[in-house]
């Protein structure tokens, strides 16, 4: 990466500063210099940088795209709620080359160089906070007022000890490596170092043989087990030695454990593992709220870095209100509100750039409010023209393929991720039914034959005859309102009022959904579960926020999935327990967005209601033994007093149907969130292990006031790896915090 190149820093359309950006010779930070007042300060390390986009893929640099092109631009952006940095560089090699370089960086080719990366960059930040007279040594005065910043409250005795074993030089002072010793033996992991030397003969290496076994009894591997174990040695040994020797030391072991393989999460889970030839209605399906929000929604502004931010947190479902705007153009915001406005092709144009980052599954786009109340008005044929711009998005309904088939069937299946792989689905309102656009007019008075009851009969052809009524009205007030264009782009999302589950059964398609409020969705819950069950076997429910949540809080999703409703929206820019569960679930399959459900949700004939447990078809209660060991460099609570140090405890909360509903936690550990340990036992059991979700809760305990929250982590069951492992705990915006982690047991029975 090239050093000191001058670019600029965009903030605004007018706000355009120059500034000289360079990689110090450490590659951990990044410092920049006015070009006007020469002035240098330090920007950000590089262990701040979660990704960097390329090209006008932020707001601010779409403002400015007539200005400067979009291979010469770039945006940083950072972990938690630290905004963006929008650069323009002089050309686009130079862009090329820092966006190049900072993914090396922040993204290298495996775990171990992550772990080894996070851990050099952790010292060397510590290292310059606690340098107050920057001369590049630290005195033990120096050293006491680290241990406070780290969290640690060490007896003054023993923090001397390891000081004057660290040096080396017997100058008094830390410098260089010798601060490296200081803080591998602050580090020192008891806990890890007495399970390694359970294993291990000699109590200083593990021997393959002696690998294999921790494998098998502890990590519960029982396949290609001799293998594996090799390839650990491969990846973990630091050192060539023993890795000739196939042996792993207990430093390879440490990595081992705080690697990927060593995660709670399962390793062959995190890429695509499931069958995505399934119908769409047969998977839970990430999905925002008025996605263009990024705050309350009243006077909340709208941005197209809402729709960003979901996308490259794996969401697949967006929503996207149009309403009339300036000169027939439409317009994007909550509509009747304050909120401000973003011009739709704005958000058809992104969504053209950044809807395949993460995943090719495809995209419902929400499209809830079509703009204009008449056809030949001009913002329905502007919405179209933005819509038919979009590559590879939406299908034609005339044409070959998966739809033609999918109704040739009659419309008893629909079709599947795999099958729609980049395409986008519009959900909205539609003139007449997928049917009636391929073969004609359908929804025909059924044919009761002679041997049916005569009363019944009568009824039914009653019933039919106002269905059609009803039917015909609906059609020519949907003429009337929506251009034919507009409603062509509608194909398996036909939006249709829900009317109860008889009717829905009678009368509704695969190829239409319902949207019901929570307090709906929680009522029909409550009073029909396994008919909510049975319905989202076939058809598509989406779930939306009360209206009252005008701060943009979140529902619970757990209780909309427990029934199986596809499409639960979140407000995605709100942080909480609610989007945990919800990045929780969606971590796995690729983080595609798509997660198959149960098969027990998945048949239309199922018996399963989630207040009754036992309706569940398989086999019994499971139980969830975890022995919550130690923690390791937590971070101090936001705007904690300084010199405060955390008393952590740990929850671990259970979601799932109500039976499974539960949480326990630890003790608290006072003044120590450096390396805590807690050594207990928690256990819970599980009815319907196949939708609970497990959450990993760090607070600092207060006994005045309301704990305060430290970290978390959440992921389902069913990505649960049992054994030794580490937690990799994230912040409340579900960003990663280096390094900090909780080190469990795992164990599973029946």
């Amino acid at each position: 990466m090239q050093q000191g190149t001058l670019m600029r820093k965009v903030k605004s359309k007018s706000w355009k500063k120059q500034r000289y950006f360079k990689l110090q010779e450490d590659c951990m930070t990044i410092w920049y210099q006015s070009k006007r007042t020469g002035k240098t300060e330090s920007a950000f390390s590089i262990s701040d940088v979660e990704t960097v986009r390329e090209g006008h893929q932020s707001e601010v640099l779409q403002s400015v795209a007539e200005e400067f092109p979009p291979e010469r631009c770039f945006t940083i952006v950072f972990y938690g709620r630290r905004g963006n940095l929008d650069l323009v560089a002089g050309s686009a090699e130079e862009a090329q080359c820092w966006v190049q370089g900072l993914r090396q960086l922040i993204e290298p080719r495996s775990f171990p160089l992550t772990f080894a990366l996070v851990s050099r960059t952790w010292i060397r930040d510590w290292f310059q906070k606690a340098d107050k007279n920057k001369d590049g040594r630290m005195n033990f005065k120096e050293v006491q007022h680290l241990l406070k910043m780290m969290n640690v409250d060490m007896n003054e005795d023993h923090a001397l000890r390891l000081f004057q074993d660290a040096d080396k030089s017997e100058s008094g002072t830390l410098e260089g490596e010798e601060f490296v010793l200081f803080y591998k033996a602050l580090t020192q992991r008891e806990e890890v170092l007495s399970l390694f030397q359970e294993y291990s003969e000699d109590g200083k290496k593990l021997t393959l043989l002696e690998l294999v076994d921790f494998l098998r009894e502890e990590q519960l591997e029982d396949e290609g087990t001799e293998e594996l174990a090799m390839g650990l040695i491969d990846k973990y040994e630091p050192s060539e030695t023993a890795r000739a020797r196939h042996v792993l030391s207990a430093d390879g072991f440490l990595m081992y454990l705080c690697s990927l393989e060593g995660s709670i999460f399962n390793p062959q889970h995190r890429g695509l593992w499931q069958d995505m030839s399934q119908p769409l209605c047969h998977y839970f399906i990430s999905s925002s709220h008025n996605t263009y929000l990024i705050e309350d929604q009243i006077r909340g502004h709208s941005s197209i870095e809402g729709y960003i931010r979901a996308l490259k947190r794996g969401c697949r479902c967006l929503e996207v209100d149009c309403w009339d705007g300036p000169n027939g153009e439409p317009m994007v915001y909550h509509g009747h509100t304050f909120t401000s406005k973003i011009p739709f092709r704005e958000v058809v144009s992104t969504l053209g750039k950044t809807s395949w980052g993460n995943s090719s599954s495809p995209l419902p786009s929400m499209g809830t409010s079509p703009p204009s109340s008449h056809p030949q008005r001009y913002g329905q044929s502007t919405a179209v023209q933005g819509i038919s711009a979009l590559p590879e998005t939406v299908q034609d309904p005339r044409a070959q393929g998966p739809w033609r088939h999918w109704v040739a069937q009659g419309a008893s299946l629909s079709p599947t991720p795999q099958e729609l792989k980049h395409k986008i689905l519009l959900k909205g309102k539609k003139i007449g039914r997928l049917e009636d656009t391929l073969d004609g007019p359908g929804d025909e008075a059924p044919d009761v034959s002679d041997d049916d009851n005569g009363a019944e009969a009568e009824e039914e052809r009653r019933r039919a005859k106002v269905r059609g009524t009803q039917h015909g009205s609906a059609l020519q007030k949907d003429k009337e309102t929506l251009a034919q264009a507009l409603s062509d782009c509608v194909i398996y999302c036909k939006n249709v009022p829900f009317r109860g589950f008889q009717e829905a059964r009678s009368h509704s398609r695969p190829s239409e959904i319902s949207s019901l409020s929570e307090a709906k969705a929680r009522k029909l819950i409550r009073d029909e579960g396994n008919e909510f069950v049975r319905h989202n076997a076939w058809q598509l429910t989406r779930i939306y926020p009360s209206g009252m949540r005008t701060d943009s809080s979140n529902y619970s999703p757990q209780e909309m999935w427990n029934v199986g409703c596809q499409i639960v929206a979140l407000n995605f820019q709100t942080a909480g327990m609610e989007m945990d569960l919800c990045d929780g679930l969606f971590s796995q399959n690729g983080c595609c967005g798509y997660v198959l459900k149960p098969p027990f949700m998945r048949d239309k004939e199922t018996l399963f209601n989630p207040s009754d447990p036992s309706s569940r078809e398989g086999p019994g209660p499971i139980t969830l033994t975890i022995q919550v060991i130690s923690g390791q460099q937590l971070p101090k609570v936001a705007n904690s007093k300084e010199g405060a140090i955390i008393d952590p405890l740990v929850r671990v909360e259970i979601y799932g149907v109500p039976a499974d509903q539960a949480h326990q936690e630890t003790k608290y550990i006072e003044n120590n969130g450096f390396n805590p340990r807690w050594d207990e036992t928690l256990q819970f059991q599980l009815h319907v292990p196949e939708l609970a979700l497990v959450r990993f809760v760090v607070e600092d305990y207060d006994k005045t006031s309301r704990n305060d929250f430290v970290g978390q982590f959440t992921l389902a069951f069913a990505n649960i790896k049992p054994g030794y492992r580490h937690i990799h705990l994230l912040s409340k915006d579900g960003t990663s915090i280096p390094p900090s982690s909780l080190f469990v047991h795992i164990r599973i029975t029946e």
